[in-house]
């Protein structure tokens, strides 16, 4: 058997999706582990220091402050608490955790390999990865199946606001449950040199390891967590928003639309754009790090290579990176985003917010009175503009929904004959 030391600088299971940065690295040279050597040898140049100290920095001053202002245009503006905006919060408060909680420890940790943290801070700072991990990825396939379901069965009652906080709140207790293994494997482990430095090392010490130091456990749990949390994530929303692009963009159909119609239309084609935009950016930040680990698992020597802690450097600060990006999305393609972010800039000289259009008495009418099961959200658009009605919402139930103030519409009555009624005189069709 080898011992807790030996066991430390054996090679690990490369797939640990959660593991401190450089597990695989310090665990595997030992020739630079050695505390006969003089010393820690993972210390960087100062001037490699300096410029990842303001690659990091930027990064969690950008994801941090950006998610949090999208934080506060959402709940400050009530015109922006929809479904969708509300999973952006749980997605926003995911990526500020991370950044905060998480980035900026496992960088100082990763800059010189060694932990000055604590031992619980240790097991918390896994936790956290994991945990805002499984929040954000699984508040984006929430999204993608809201939209799913909004667009592909239109007639469908929306979700609710309690159903939303439901949800995200399942959300974070099944990523809490799949963290739970960084609160009870993960520990931290003292390494003191000949010439008097102390090492600090923060690993996962899974039981039931091989003569190797190999647990299997540990391994098949990286698997499953890198399937639930990358491979089926990506999959399901790339189906989704396949099937949903093909409904927005693809469906042929003749007839004439309003012109809230159309632009009902347009709305949701931005929602969905900007989503895929966010998937696209999640699936391309965090595909390195995944492939990093799969290549390493058949190849460990890739581990003793010159450069090879810059090169996870730079993997780990892009994976991380996804953070920041969102909130700049927003801001590009959401004009209310924009508009929020213009307020809360409103004190800088070169920030102009741009007055917000007033509804005309016809949009505010049709807005105010519109049925459920209108025309506006369920007609089918062609690729020549024109929108297809369906006849089952051509009915004197809903006709007057997207025609303004005014719109007379026939109601019958038994034995009564046919009488007219316009859609300014109640907010309902009887």
């Amino acid at each position: 058997m080898l011992s807790l030391e030996e066991m430390m600088y054996s090679t690990s299971w490369p797939l640990n999706y959660s593991s401190t940065l450089f597990d695989n690295l310090t665990y595997n040279n030992t020739n630079v582990t050695d505390p006969s050597s003089g010393g820690n040898q993972f210390i960087l140049p100062w001037w490699r220091q300096m410029i990842w100290t303001v690659l990091f920095a930027g990064m969690i001053v950008v994801a941090t402050g950006g998610n949090l202002i999208v934080i506060w245009i959402v709940l400050a503006h009530k015109r922006m608490r929809t479904v969708t905006n509300y999973f952006l919060v749980n997605l926003s408060i995911a990526d500020a955790m991370v950044s905060t909680l998480n980035v900026i420890f496992n960088y100082t940790y990763m800059l010189n390999s060694h932990w000055p943290f604590g031992n619980l801070y240790c097991k918390i700072s896994q936790f956290i990865a994991v945990l805002t991990i499984c929040a954000s990825v699984f508040t984006l396939m929430a999204i993608s199946i809201d939209r799913y379901m909004a667009i592909m069965n239109p007639l469908r009652p929306r979700m609710g606001r309690r159903a939303t906080l439901c949800i995200a709140v399942a959300i974070w207790m099944v990523g809490a449950i799949l963290s739970l293994p960084m609160l009870l494997f993960y520990t931290t482990f003292t390494q003191n040199f000949d010439n008097g430095e102390v090492r600090v090392i923060c690993y996962s010490d899974w039981p039931n390891r091989s003569d190797d130091g190999l647990s299997y456990g540990e391994y098949l749990y990286n698997v499953i967590f890198m399937i639930l949390t990358y491979f089926l994530p990506i999959g399901s929303m790339t189906f989704t928003y396949a099937r949903v692009g093909l409904e927005l963009w693809g469906s042929q159909s003749i007839g004439e639309a309003t012109q809230r119609q159309l632009d009902n239309i347009r709305s949701k084609r931005r929602v969905v754009k900007m989503m895929i935009v966010v998937v696209v950016i999640f699936a391309v930040c965090w595909l390195p790090f995944h492939v990093y680990f799969i290549v390493t698992s058949y190849l460990p020597d890739i581990t003793n290579e010159p450069y090879i802690q810059e090169v996870f450097l730079a993997i780990y600060w892009l994976a991380m990176s996804n953070s920041m990006y969102n909130p700049i999305i927003y801001c590009w393609m959401n004009s209310r985003f924009r508009r929020g972010f213009a307020q809360f800039f409103s004190w800088c000289p070169w920030v102009r917010i741009t007055p917000e259009p007033n509804l005309s008495r016809s949009e505010a009418v049709t807005s105010r009175y519109s049925c459920t099961g209108s025309p506006d959200g369920n007609a089918r658009i062609s690729r020549n503009g024109t929108v297809r009605i369906p006849l089952h919402l051509q009915s004197s139930r809903c006709i007057a929904g997207g025609n303004g103030a005014g719109t007379r519409f026939p109601v019958h009555h038994r034995g009564h004959g046919k009488r007219w009624r316009t859609s300014q005189s109640r907010g309902h069709v009887s």
